[in-house]
């Protein structure tokens, strides 16, 4: 088994012989504990599926399927979520194992030493089972390699009931409908219905490089449950390896056996392995930082999460359709970073938005395997393609683009009621019980975004209508207290008013959304001059930053309130609401406090451990923030462009851009000690230090910031 076991963990860059490869430094276990919520699966760059071990279920705490504590593995799935709050996915479980299986479970102990995850790759040893488990995936084809030390007791368990769910309970219940199909020795087919995040169909096809028997069929768990475990035995060469491919497609059985012809035709196990680590290299070295290792291994793991998803959801050789669009928390940093190191993907991302505002009347909200779920507020498809507008990009059918934003910000939805937001200027209390505050800040920032577009396209009474309702925000703003603050239809504020406990909708209720007031009062993205206004000027703007930053008291509530993580004072850092609030202090005139604070931030909220994200990923933006952060600039208003200036955290950092031409950000002077930034010069001429644009970066050149180690 160690013979085994050594050989195959040899990494890619020992097989390629490379001077340095930045996949090298991307380690999948980072965010794989705790509220990270992140899962070491064999993944493909944006792939349909990503193969990998289950840890646990049932909880909040394993969304992902996995965390890195656990010492028991209960087997390997096929497909996952990276990072977020919600349960789902988790489709095909298998656990390989030796001889007579005697255990109440199927589960086995594992050392983490014998466990290894890169991108693209991952392998275990099973103690109790007796098996070297690998796996590795095409876009749409998960492929293993089980090596058993007996290969004449070589079993396979397949549990076509598993999935990752919220409570025991839901997952006997989520199967709607099952049928497994036993093609011949060499394959198996299926169809399946569940329903949990969202209500989705798969069809999957199952094949072997050796032949089988069903050894027995499992009994139910439990009289509702609709699909079977079944136990397989197979005659395996002396090798003692049993090789499987899984491909699952959203559209029917054949089109899943088409996948594996078109991607994974044949067997071989370590040429995959080679080609996805390849992909992954392409993406991540688009941009090359000069650092320690360390360094080097939170940036590149970060570079890695944020092209985990979204995921091409459409069968291979057909156009992509992205899904697992976590918009309401991407659009903030994720979608513009790839607008400048991805835009070869953008005009796919807009037009999988437009794809499915025709099939359900409005653009994603929470897009799941190309299906809402309504998990969260506002409609932040719309920031996402005014960016992408406004940008240049073009693959879309802009004036499509406009009414599909149009439509979704007047058409009643569950969760924005127009007529009330029209009708009073914000969501009142009594009418919208819960997040109303939040609901209210979120809409105005998108109308914001469709009034840019509506502008650009010379709609000036649309114009006129979305400008109009991003002022909304100034309605719940309570300028005794100084917070966004509730108001019911008669116009009341809410009373009592506590500025501290979080809300959370499906389980507390209150008035803001996975946060308190403290975090949400600076949810004005669009309109910074204004909000500033409102406080009386910038000097009581930055005062209450600064107690933001440095109040500290417990958060705690009846309710759930673990994406309320990562807190600086009140600011939290693991949810996303807070992402650009950093930054708000060098808009107000107070540059030296943004570069001191996301050196802070860095520093304490990001690290090279499993336990490395201080909240959860959530597809991508926690990374997003970071990327952008070290690089030394980040889009507080996501749409339009403009890049607030920070500081770098790395001495040099070079952006490969699509037209080959190289953005190359130079921190003069760095050190760890050197936070602060002296003066700032793009392609040699000095700039103030406040932000750069789009049009900056994408036509390549320097920008040096020259580093200090104090304030004045």
């Amino acid at each position: 088994m160690k013979h085994k076991f050594f050989t195959a963990i040899i990494s890619i860059a020992a097989i390629c012989s490379c001077s340095e490869r930045y996949s090298d430094y991307a380690d999948p276990f980072v965010g794989a504990a705790k509220l990270g919520h992140c899962m070491p699966c064999a993944s493909y760059p944006m792939g349909m599926v990503q193969s990998g071990p289950q840890s646990g279920n049932w909880s909040w705490d394993y969304t992902g399927g996995y965390q890195y504590a656990d010492t028991l593995l209960y087997g390997f799935s096929q497909n996952r979520i990276n990072g977020t709050g919600c349960p789902d996915m988790g489709d095909l479980l298998v656990f390989p194992f030796c001889g007579d299986w005697t255990k109440t479970e199927y589960s086995s102990f594992y050392r983490k030493e014998t466990q290894k995850a890169e991108p693209g790759y991952y392998c275990v040893y099973l103690e109790d089972s007796k098996v070297f488990a690998e796996m590795t995936v095409t876009p749409h084809v998960s492929i293993s390699r089980f090596s058993f030390d007996d290969p004449h007791e070589a079993n396979l368990m397949i549990d076509f009931q598993s999935g990752i769910t919220g409570d025991l309970n839901s997952f006997h219940k989520h199967v709607i409908y099952a049928e497994q199909n036993f093609d011949d020795p060499y394959s198996i087919s299926g169809t399946a219905r569940v329903s949990m995040w969202v209500d989705r169909v798969y069809n999957y096809s199952i094949q072997f490089n050796a032949p089988y028997n069903v050894k027995e069929k499992l009994p139910l768990r439990r009289p509702d449950e609709q699909a079977h475990r079944y136990v397989l035995q197979f005659d395996l060469p002396e090798s003692g390896e049993l090789i499987m491919k899984i491909s699952i497609s959203r559209n029917s059985i054949e089109n899943a056996r088409r996948n594996i012809e078109e991607e994974l035709p044949g067997w071989n196990f370590s040429q995959t392995r080679e080609k996805v680590s390849d992909e992954w290299e392409s993406l991540l070295s688009r941009i090359k930082i000069k650092g320690s290792d360390l360094q080097k291994r939170i940036f590149y793991g970060a570079m890695y999460r944020l092209f985990i998803h979204p995921n091409n959801v459409n069968d291979a050789g057909e156009k992509p359709r992205y899904s697992t669009l976590s918009l309401w928390d991407t659009y903030r940093a994720a979608h513009p970073l790839y607008t400048i190191i991805a835009g070869d993907y953008v005009d796919d991302f807009i037009n999988s938005m437009l794809a499915q505002y025709d099939e359900q009347g409005f653009l994603p909200i929470w897009s799941l395997w190309g299906l809402e779920n309504y998990c969260m507020i506002g409609n932040h498809s719309v920031p996402v393609i005014v960016d992408a507008y406004l940008k240049g990009f073009s693959g879309f059918d802009k004036e499509k683009a406009y009414q599909a934003i149009r439509t979704s910000l007047t058409t009643p939805l569950p969760k924005s009621d127009w007529t009330l937001y029209d009708k009073y200027g914000y969501f009142p209390f009594d009418y919208t019980v819960n997040e109303s505050v939040s609901r209210t800040l979120e809409c105005c920032y998108d109308d914001w975004c469709a009034a840019k577009m509506a502008e650009s396209l010379g709609k000036e009474e649309d114009y006129g209508f979305f400008m109009g309702r991003s002022a909304f925000y100034k309605n719940l703003f309570d300028s005794e207290t100084c917070f966004m603050r509730a108001k019911d239809s008669k116009g009341n504020w809410r009373t009592p008013f506590d500025v501290f406990t979080p809300s959370h909708d499906s389980t507390c209720g209150g008035d803001y959304t996975e946060g308190n007031a403290w975090q949400y009062t600076w949810h004005v993205q669009h309109d910074v001059p204004g909000l500033i206004s409102l406080f009386g000027g910038a000097d009581r703007f930055t005062e209450k930053l600064d107690s933001l930053f440095t109040l500290e008291k417990e958060l705690s509530n009846d309710g759930f309130s673990s994406d309320v993580s990562g807190l600086i004072g009140q600011y939290a850092h693991g949810n996303e609401p807070s992402h650009h609030v950093a930054y708000l202090y060098t808009i107000a005139g107070k540059p030296e406090r943004t570069q001191e604070l996301v050196h802070t931030i860095c520093k304490t909220q990001y690290h090279d451990g499993p336990d490395g994200l201080c909240g959860n990923e959530d597809c991508g933006q926690m990374s997003a923030w970071y990327i952008f952060s070290v690089l030394g600039f980040y889009p507080v208003n996501p749409c339009g462009g403009e890049y607030i200036l920070g500081a770098p955290q790395v001495p040099e950092a070079e952006i490969a851009l699509p037209s080959g031409k190289v953005f190359r950000i130079i921190a003069e002077n760095w050190s760890e000690n050197a936070v602060y930034v002296d003066k700032v010069e793009l392609n040699g001429k000095e700039i103030p230090i406040m932000s750069i644009s789009h049009d900056d970066i994408m036509s390549g050149g320097e920008l040096k910031f020259y580093m200090k180690t104090h304030k004045i």
